[in-house]
């Protein structure tokens, strides 16, 4: 898949939707219009995406139900397109997305205003380029940047003007991961992988899954060519990755344990991962110390699988209360495939037993997630599959699960490694950073 996607999207980005077929997807995409009416989709309007996914399924279909008279008034199907007069709910799909890729194509008119939003949130912006009125608000730098972002955030404006003038149509190609998003607007690139803000709670991310919406805004907008393309979890870590530049290396050479130390007969070698044995747990670590760093690794759980990041570990002891913290790895469905009820403190990516990380960003049990964690002083950040899931100053944590003290929570260096605990779990691609 994604060598077909790469191939059709880099050789043709602007000329290859226009060319076929209309609403014909490209080999790996699926339309998720179908050229003739609106099966598929309903109205919402500028809502927090999480609150109406959490309704009762009762609940949901009434207020799914209800928007469709208004969205019959004011969307259509004409001979392939698809037409809003400018008014009504915004179209949105019945299916919610993670990570995937879109191509649309859209035609309006001047004064018009409109975008998409990603996973329910706002938005890829859509401008009247040439309104003098909304210069201001960044209308005169084009349509494709972020706008909801924060001023002066990544991605708020495009980084390049490449709308085409009106009565022609333009094509967009995004790409979202994470909360990163890539676009392209009519084969130029106008976001780079900026994180997509929450517009409803910017101290939270945006939610793992949501639906794609097409925005109505004052002006007659046309779409046709509207193809999706879920993007599973390898192609997933390997666009956040991409390599590891410098001064990062590589601290586990996939094929034995030079430079660990620790119980190493508690794990094996196997394809280049290092494997945790059945029944046995112990840290094993680096050689190396480490004082402030930033460690980039991929996991892979089995069902309520545990183990843990060893973060500034002595070299004995309980890394969880010895070292800085335990940065804990855990099937994010635990509860449910142990049956045991868990702290939130013991959650993955947590501080164990300090700080509680936040749930859901995990890939599917057997799939590999990508992890980055970075550690400054007594702060500590872990990005899961492209979302910051944790941002802790562990020197400011006074309450801890059970009443158990965490004499090592202030270590300033020490080793990294990871704290076993009788699951096969899976590491592999491990590299560190050092910021000294």
């Amino acid at each position: 898949m994604l060598a077909v996607s790469a191939v059709f999207l880099n050789g043709c980005q602007s000329r290859c939707p226009l060319a076929r077929a209309a609403n014909q997807p490209p080999p790996g995409f699926t339309a998720i219009f179908n050229g003739h009416d609106l099966a598929g989709w309903w109205g919402t309007t500028t809502e927090d995406p999480r609150k109406y996914l959490a309704l009762p399924a009762a609940e949901f279909k009434a207020k799914h139900d209800a928007s469709l008279t208004d969205v019959q008034q004011h969307w259509s199907a004409q001979s392939g397109e698809l037409v809003n007069d400018g008014h009504g709910l915004f179209l949105t799909t019945e299916k919610n997305y993670g990570d995937f890729e879109l191509l649309v194509d859209y035609k309006t008119v001047p004064l018009a205003d409109s975008g998409i939003y990603l996973r329910g949130c706002p938005q890829v912006q859509i401008w009247d380029s040439t309104e003098k009125a909304k210069f201001p608000l960044g209308a005169d730098k084009g349509s494709g940047g972020l706008w909801n972002n924060s001023p002066g955030a990544a991605g708020k404006d495009p980084l390049v003007k490449a709308d085409q003038p009106f009565g022609q149509w333009n094509h967009f190609r995004i790409i979202m991961v994470g909360p990163r998003v890539w676009v392209w607007l009519n084969g130029r690139q106008t976001v780079n992988g900026a994180v997509l803000e929450n517009y409803y709670n910017r101290q939270l991310p945006v939610p793992p899954r949501g639906p794609i919406q097409l925005q109505t805004h004052g002006g007659e907008i046309r779409w046709r060519n509207l193809f999706v393309r879920e993007i599973g979890s390898d192609e997933a870590d390997q666009r956040l990755r991409v390599t590891d530049p410098k001064p990062f290396k590589s601290v586990f050479n996939g094929k034995d344990f030079t430079g660990w130390a620790g119980p190493l007969d508690c794990c094996r070698v196997t394809n280049g991962a290092i494997v945790w044995q059945p029944k046995k747990g112990g840290t094993i670590y680096t050689q190396q110390e480490f004082t402030n760093f930033v460690a980039r690794l991929e996991f892979k759980l089995p069902p309520g699988g545990n183990n843990g990041l060893a973060i500034r570990y002595p070299g004995s002891g309980d890394t969880a209360y010895m070292g800085m913290c335990e940065c804990q790895v855990l099937d994010d469905n635990y509860e449910q495939a142990t049956g045991e009820k868990i702290d939130p403190r013991q959650a993955h990516g947590s501080a164990y037993g300090m700080v509680a990380a936040l749930r859901g960003y995990q890939h599917p049990i057997g799939e590999w997630n990508y992890e980055e964690v970075t550690v400054i002083g007594p702060t500590i950040k872990v990005e899961l599959n492209g979302t910051q899931i944790l941002n802790a100053d562990l020197s400011q944590v006074t309450e801890f699960m059970h009443g158990s003290a965490h004499p090592g929570k202030d270590r300033t260096s020490g080793h990294f490694g990871f704290a076993g605990h009788n699951d096969p779990v899976m590491f592999r691609n491990i590299s560190i950073k050092p910021l000294d």
